[in-house]
């Protein structure tokens, strides 16, 4: 999803994310397991990931990605 420079709404992440994974998948970081959709827009708002307006339109930032 990084790699596709979209923007996103939380619509359209949440969207994408099942197309991609299945509605029911969940999601890991380095540092918290089980996450679903919503808990990782969370995780990802918290860490600076996204660039943008999260209640409006917002793209992942590759720059502020982890490499491990």
């Amino acid at each position: 999803m990084i790699d596709a420079g979209k923007t996103y709404t939380r619509e359209t992440f949440h969207a994408d994310l099942a197309a991609r994974f299945g509605p029911d998948a969940r999601f890991h970081s380095c540092s918290i397991n089980n996450m679903t959709a919503d808990d990782l827009l969370g995780f990802l708002v918290g860490r600076g990931k996204l660039s943008g307006d999260i209640d409006g339109e917002f793209t992942m930032d590759p720059t502020n990605m982890c490499s491990h």
